[in-house]
């Protein structure tokens, strides 16, 4: 089986490793195509598996919230070029490596009529700021979704969901669409004693780096110990900080996940696979929404009313007032229904086509 995530921040390639560690536990030989820091972060989790380069999407983005969409509008041609371009590459490996089925997690290039194609994602609903507008990306986005043989969506079949009208559209596609439950690589574990504030970096650049420059440069006028998780797998380099700011360019899961459950506080992204996480780790966190991420905006603002979590904006970001404002915030945890062994061979069952030859040594 070949699992290839998104290349957009960190947390495609994260919610892949419970499905590849499934996969993986249910005797299919998996090969992963990705790169860049995503390819980096999997090799640790997966030194035993094979990887085959697939280039990314390299999105950027704008350092200014208002010129967002004039950057990703800027940078669609070449998107679209990378897709097709993906797709011819996929017509090849499935020959070269005998592939059976393609995972794709929303790679919109990897559908093939030759084998099973499944695709990956919670947003079904593509968040915009006028109804017409999201109606026509949601026209574009179903377009290319309907190529592929079954869409899995990382969230409970309730009506609700954790990721809201994202993950459960008042329409879907015309394929096959399947919940998964959701995706996480952690364990709940008995809580240790909790007095870090952790910061928890990812995402596209500029907006990665110039978060993390306001967190820094506010904790050492405060003088605010605090960890920090930088969200860079291929750095090779660390900044030049106090030491009471802790850095990490990156943690590997069991000791993300030790750190963050002897976390007071949590501050990341607004991100779905990091709130995915928090809720299974039920850890208080603030979510500082990527500015012009129609969909961080729109997840912090549901958790927020929700009481799941607190929403901080980017642009008037106080480390003290926001480690406050948890501190006085009354936090809810939904009940979960969570991905499994048992919820994949369903899964694969279901698939229309399917081969059951797929698993190794049958």
């Amino acid at each position: 089986m070949l699992v290839a995530p998104l290349d957009w921040g960190l947390g495609h390639a994260t919610r892949c490793i419970p499905l590849i560690h499934a996969l993986t536990d249910l005797g299919y030989r998996v090969l992963i195509a990705t790169d860049g820091p995503q390819e980096n972060l999997l090799k640790k989790e997966f030194p035993q598996h094979d990887f085959l380069k697939l280039p990314g999407y390299k999105i950027r983005y704008s350092r200014s919230r208002g010129w967002l969409p004039f950057k990703i509008i800027q940078q669609l041609p070449a998107l679209l070029q990378i897709v097709q371009w993906e797709h011819g590459w996929l017509e090849q490996v499935i020959e070269q490596y005998g592939i059976d089925l393609v995972i794709s997690d929303n790679r919109y290039g990897l559908w093939t009529r030759k084998i099973p194609a499944i695709f990956i994602t919670h947003q079904l609903t593509i968040k915009a700021p006028y109804r017409w507008l999201e109606k026509l990306i949601q026209k574009i986005n179903y377009r290319y979704i309907n190529r592929f043989t079954v869409c899995w969506v990382p969230d409970m079949k309730d009506v609700d969901g954790l990721a809201s009208i994202l993950s459960h559209p008042e329409k879907k596609p015309q394929l096959p669409v399947e919940y998964m439950g959701l995706l996480t690589r952690f364990k709940r574990q008995e809580a240790s004693d909790r007095k870090k504030v952790t910061v928890v970096l990812s995402g596209p650049e500029p907006q990665r780096t110039m978060l993390e420059e306001k967190i820094i440069e506010q904790a050492k006028q405060t003088k605010q110990e605090i960890v920090l998780v930088r969200g860079l797998p291929d750095a090779k380099t660390q900044l030049l900080l106090p030491s009471f700011i802790q850095q990490f360019n990156h943690l590997e899961t069991t000791d993300l996940q030790a750190l963050l459950q002897a976390s007071e506080l949590v501050i990341t992204r607004s991100g779905y696979t990091s709130l995915m996480e928090l809720m299974q780790l039920r850890i208080k966190s603030v979510l500082v929404p990527t500015p012009g991420q129609t969909e961080q905006e729109y997840l912090a603002h549901v958790f927020n009313r929700k009481g799941y979590a607190v929403q901080m904006p980017q642009h008037s970001f106080d480390l003290t007032k926001t480690i406050s404002s948890s501190r006085a915030h009354v936090y809810r945890f939904p009940a979960l229904t969570l991905f499994d062994e048992q919820k994949l061979q369903m899964l694969i069952r279901s698939i229309p086509n399917h081969r059951n030859s797929t698993k190794s040594g049958s």
